[in-house]
């Protein structure tokens, strides 16, 4: 998405949360509160997603969050989080708008570039997505609905909230150290780098 268009991941990230206001939905709280993980083995299969939309969501997160010097959301198993959260944890009313949207968005999709998502080029895909990202967070977009919130806005943040919750998005992305040791506070960052949640 953003990658592309020479904003780095971690800008990219930085504009959704600040677009997101900081805050993250009452669902995916209460999922992420209950103990809402990707799960499974080899043997996974999606709760709610069928194959075809569970290959979409996997494409789509992988091109919001893009491997790069360290795997991207196909790696962390991200698609796997979103269907156990909106499979088990969503309720009934946020559950079927996320999904009339998988098939909005499916459906736009094939209107704009006559082939399903999954079938078209990585260039095709970024370019619907960021089209997608510019009408539901550019400045001409509309005031989000708390009650009532998009299906991209929902895919994004349960996308952002799946990757920096896995153990990939905590441990090689923000380098969390769950047990510090000796506190420096004044290290210069050119020493430190991402390590910042340390």
């Amino acid at each position: 998405m953003s990658t592309s268009e020479g904003m780095t991941r971690r800008q990219a990230l930085r504009r959704t949360a600040g677009l997101l206001g900081g805050v993250i939905s009452m669902p995916v709280w209460s999922g992420v509160l209950s103990g809402c993980t990707a799960g499974g083995g080899d043997d996974w299969s999606p709760v709610i997603l069928s194959p075809e939309q569970n290959e979409m969501v996997t494409l789509l997160a992988e091109r919001i969050i893009p491997a790069t010097d360290t795997p991207g959301a196909k790696a962390a198993n991200v698609n796997r989080f979103i269907d156990k959260m909106v499979g088990e944890s969503f309720p009934p009313e946020d559950r079927d708008r996320f999904m009339e949207g998988l098939t909005a968005f499916s459906t736009r999709c094939q209107d704009v570039l006559g082939t399903a998502f999954v079938d078209a080029t990585e260039e095709q895909q970024v370019a619907l997505i960021a089209e997608v990202d510019d009408e539901t967070f550019g400045d001409d977009a509309p005031a989000p609905d708390p009650e009532n919130p998009s299906f991209f806005r929902m895919m994004k943040e349960l996308v952002v909230v799946g990757y920096y919750t896995s153990e990939i998005g905590a441990s090689q992305e923000l380098k969390i150290n769950l047990i510090p040791g000796y506190y420096d506070g004044d290290v210069p960052y050119e020493d430190i780098g991402r390590t910042w949640a340390a």
